[in-house]
This record gives C-alpha cells, structure tokens and sequence, in this order.
C-alpha cells in the first residue's frame, strides 16, 4: 500500500520527493508489503515484494582457485574426544539427545560419543571416511547412523535436484523419523561439530536467517548448535558496547536469538588439520602458524523459548534485521538519525520509551535495546505505516 507524497508531513514529504525511486512507506500488516505497483504514485519506483532480499548464504559463488586456508579440523586425541563428549552429552544419567555429529571425518570423536551413551547421526561429507564410520556402529543396535551430508549444504537454493553432499531438511529429518515440534517446547536435537575454516561468518549468516525464519532445519524447532568457533569471529560473536571495535549486526542477531555459553576452549594445534585432497596440512607454513596460535571456542548457542513471544515474529524478521544494518551502516551516528530514515513515527518519542535519550548512539546500544526498540515501533497505535525502507541499502 502506498501513502501519496502530498498526505506526508512536511518533512517526510521533502525526503519523499528527494529520494524518488529510492524509499517506500510500508505498513506493518501482511497485505500492506504486498508487490504493488508505483507507476502512478507520485513517480516513486516500484517497492521490491520482500523487505530484504535474503542473500544467498546456503550457495556461495564458485571461485576459480581456492584459498590455501581451506581445510576441515578433526579430533584425532583421545582424551580430548572424551573430554568433548562429556561435556556435550551432559550426565551420564540425563536421557540423551539425538546428536547431530558434523564431519566427525577419522570418527575417534565419535567413538566416544557413543561411549558416553549418545545417539550420534555422523554427517559426513568427505566419501572417504564414510565406510570406517560405518564400521564403527555395528553391533550398536542402531546407535549410529551414518550419512553422505554436509550440515553447511542442507538446503540449497540453487534449484535443480540436489545432489549429495547437499541435502534437504525435509528428507534428512524424514528418514530420521524426526517430526516438527512447537518452538516452545524443549530441544529436539543437537548438532556438535566445527564451523568452515574459511566462511565462518557465512555459515553464521546462514544459520541466522533459517532461525529467525523458522525454516530449514529450525522448521522442526529450537535445534541446540554447538560448534567450535575461530577466536577472531568468537569475539564478534560476543561483543557488545563494551567492545565497540567488534560490536556487530551478527552480535546483536545470535545475542538475541539463543542463549550462548562456552562449553570449552583448545588451542588449534590440538586438532588436526587437512587440506581438501585429504593430505595432512604442512604446519611449518606462514598462515598456519598463525592460526595454531590462536584458540577454538566450543560454544553452545540455545535458541530462546521467548524470541518470538512479542512482536518479533518469522513474518517481520526481514524488517528487524534491516534496522540494524542500516544503523551498523554509521555505527558512530545516533540512533535518532536512523529512526528518521526508517519510520514516519516521533523518532524522540520511540526512544523514549525504551528508556532512551536523544544522543544515544548504536555502538552505545545492547541487543536488547535494539529488540525493544523494533518492538517499540511494531506495537505503536500511532500510524498504521511504520516503516520506510532504502531499496539501493547494500546487504552487508
């Protein structure tokens, strides 16, 4: 639904005719962000169907040469695997939740999973290793089921029949025989493995966006990750206005979204490290010993029984994650600055209510301040269009 220029207040009405073909006034409902056309609105361009266009983070783009640095991680010390199972598989008599293992590769974490009494699915997505992992779950009574999969490649985009190691949700918790459950009801699984090496942030993007969305794997409720993380995008992933240098969309994103503990930390050199082609990566290397010096985080990352309990919701999650790009997009400006970009409402009276003063700046802001911000305006009785949004605003 569009709002003719001449009905805006006068500065709204400025900015409208200064930026023709560049913003849209959206209303909050469904049936306002329909695709409409604006030919004969004013002379404003056409408003894209989606808020955001959702970047392609399941299909990353095919570069003619990959970097040097691309290589899987494997637990290959057995103490350290045991020390890992204890830690995810929790009490011995707790009843155990189905473990999702992502490239267990060699299987020696796997080994003590299964020891520690969990029920692993070995997504495996190298060929090579499959038959030794199948080997491992004979006589175990179906202890372990082993699957040509990457956990990073579940649900492409690419269209076309997919084709393994990609896989789709539906056909994986199908043969698994996991059904959906409500989002407010306990953790149906979890997942245990390593980010990428390279495309960590990627990977987290992905994650995101299926959470808030509710789709892939998160379609059959609040799935528990746990994943080691690189010491730099663990950082990131734990910043707020205490580390403004790495305070980020992402920080604020996952902060909000689950409930994130570090379960373990280990150094890179406990791990082994192998190239593509399966050879054992040279550790006398440049980059890799930069790498060995820093440290993997084991976090686990919960998702919230009350992320969607207000106003936040699958359907508008789109819009939330434009609000905080484009404040990340000035970092060091005022959070008043960007509500005026965003919403026809009183921007002072917004942040006046989420406790807030007029020279508040994003980096000042914690995660939940942004959530009730969002909320703050998606509740307002004040106008039923409460939105404005930038076509030519670059995914970041």
């Amino acid at each position: 639904m569009w709002i003719p220029v001449a009905r805006l207040p006068p500065r709204l009405r400025l900015s409208a005719l200064a930026a023709a073909g560049r913003f849209c006034i959206l209303g909050s409902g469904a049936a306002t962000r329909k695709h409409l056309s604006a030919r004969n609105h004013s002379g404003l361009s056409d408003c894209s169907p989606q808020l955001l266009p959702e970047p392609d983070f399941r299909n990353p783009p095919k570069k003619a040469s990959r970097s040097s640095l691309d290589f899987k991680r494997y637990v290959t010390d057995r103490r350290l695997a045991e020390t890992l199972a204890q830690i995810v598989c929790g009490k011995p008599n707790r009843p155990p939740h189905l473990l999702l293992e992502c490239n267990p590769g060699p299987g020696i974490l796997t080994e003590a999973l299964l020891e520690a009494g969990a029920k692993v699915v070995a997504l495996e997505s190298d060929k090579t290793f499959i038959p030794h992992l199948e080997s491992l779950g004979k006589n175990l009574d179906g202890k372990l089921q082993v699957i040509h999969c990457d956990f990073f490649r579940i649900d492409p985009r690419s269209g076309g029949a997919i084709k393994p190691p990609a896989m789709s949700s539906e056909e994986l918790f199908k043969n698994l025989g996991i059904e959906e459950v409500p989002w407010t009801a306990g953790i149906p699984l979890k997942v245990f493995g390593m980010f990428p090496s390279r495309g960590e942030k990627r990977a987290l993007w992905k994650l995101a966006y299926d959470l808030y969305s509710c789709t892939s794997i998160y379609k059959f409720g609040r799935i528990e990750i746990n994943m080691f993380i690189g010491e730099k995008e663990f950082q990131k992933l734990m910043a707020d206005p205490r580390n403004p240098k790495l305070y980020h969309v992402l920080s604020v994103i996952w902060q909000i979204a689950c409930e994130i503990k570090v379960l373990h930390m280990e150094p890179w050199s406990s791990f082994d490290v192998y190239t593509r082609s399966g050879r054992l990566e040279n550790t006398k290397r440049k980059e890799v010993l930069e790498l060995l010096q820093q440290k993997l985080y084991l976090v686990q990352m919960t998702p919230r029984q009350n992320l969607f309990a207000n106003s936040l919701t699958p359907m508008n999650y789109n819009i939330f994650f434009h609000l905080l790009k484009h404040c990340f997009g000035r970092r060091t400006a005022t959070v008043i600055d960007h509500l005026r970009s965003l919403t026809p409402l009183d921007a002072r009276d917004v942040l006046m209510q989420i406790g807030k003063e007029e020279d508040e700046k994003v980096v000042n802001m914690y995660p939940q301040d942004f959530k009730r911000l969002f909320e703050t305006i998606e509740c307002s009785k004040d106008c039923a269009y409460k939105w404005l949004y930038d076509e030519t605003l670059e995914d970041m």
